[in-house]
């Protein structure tokens, strides 16, 4: 009976251990001046930086249809991932923005939140280290255009861009994915889309000025636009990590392509220590 109290009492010591060191989940709701609404974001916070210590961030953007929680359906695991790697996941609701400030919406501003009000906020609350050298942006289709062009278009924020199953460039797809409510109809608005797209963004680029990931399914509707992107950034002269590997457009690939995004940010952390 002594041995059984005994191995108990261990088992809920060891439970205990194991529950201090966990991430810690978050769904806060942040104040949006852009947008004049609060817009919901996860976070998860690693151990270390709940009690502290400084970390770094990784802004991870969700595609079409999703939401805020969507990374968290996708990586159940991402709590785990951010106590193994002393990383900050910020998980932000972008709606069907595409991640853009809309010329014909200001309900649609998420260019504008995500870039400079969620920094801002995140910076202020969690135990950051608040420098581009410690922060970068990432998503998947939708999420993975959002990566890339925040991260080109606001260097100063964010030391790195991915993608995922990017939408890279979006002209191919005019009447897809509420993007013409944001933009306008292609046909009538052309100019507005060329600003718009991803491909166009490259020549603010210079070589070493972001670390950049870019990765696409074999199988993928985007593979082409993304083929695109990584000649274009060979042909400027733009380093960059560029994968193909098998799979489709769905959260199997992202589960596993995920993985490959967290360690190359981390290389770029440690580099930048």
């Amino acid at each position: 009976m002594k041995r059984q109290i005994f191995t108990l009492l261990a088992g809920l010591l060891c439970l205990s251990g194991s529950v201090a060191q966990a991430a810690k989940v978050d769904t806060l709701s942040v104040r949006s001046n852009a947008m004049n609404k609060n817009v919901t974001v996860l976070t998860v916070r690693p151990d270390k930086a709940v009690g502290g210590e400084k970390c770094p961030v990784i802004y991870l953007l969700h595609g079409h249809g999703g939401n805020a929680f969507t990374w968290m359906t996708i990586k159940p695991d991402l709590p785990q991932i951010a106590d193994r790697e002393g990383i900050i996941f910020v998980c932000p609701d972008g709606k069907n923005s595409w991640y853009w400030d809309s010329p014909r919406n200001k309900d649609y501003r998420y260019e504008s939140f995500v870039a400079k009000e969620l920094v801002e906020y995140i910076d202020k609350n969690f135990a950051t280290k608040a420098d581009r050298s410690g922060r970068v942006i990432t998503g998947l289709s939708m999420g993975g255009h959002g990566g890339m062009w925040l991260s080109i278009r606001h260097q100063d924020i964010f030391g790195g861009g991915g993608s995922m199953s990017g939408g890279l460039d979006i002209r191919p797809f005019p009447d897809s994915w509420n993007m013409k409510a944001r933009l306008g109809e292609y046909a009538s608005n052309k100019e507005v889309w060329d600003n718009h797209t991803v491909i166009n963004q490259l020549d603010r680029l210079k070589d070493g000025s972001l670390a950049i990931i870019i990765d696409c399914g074999a199988d993928d509707f985007f593979l082409q636009v993304n083929k695109a992107a990584h000649e274009a950034l060979l042909k400027r002269g733009i380093g960059h990590d560029f994968i193909i590997r098998p799979g489709a457009h769905n959260p199997r690939y992202w589960n596993n392509a995920i993985d490959y995004q967290v360690l190359f940010f981390k290389k770029f952390f440690n580099k930048s220590k």
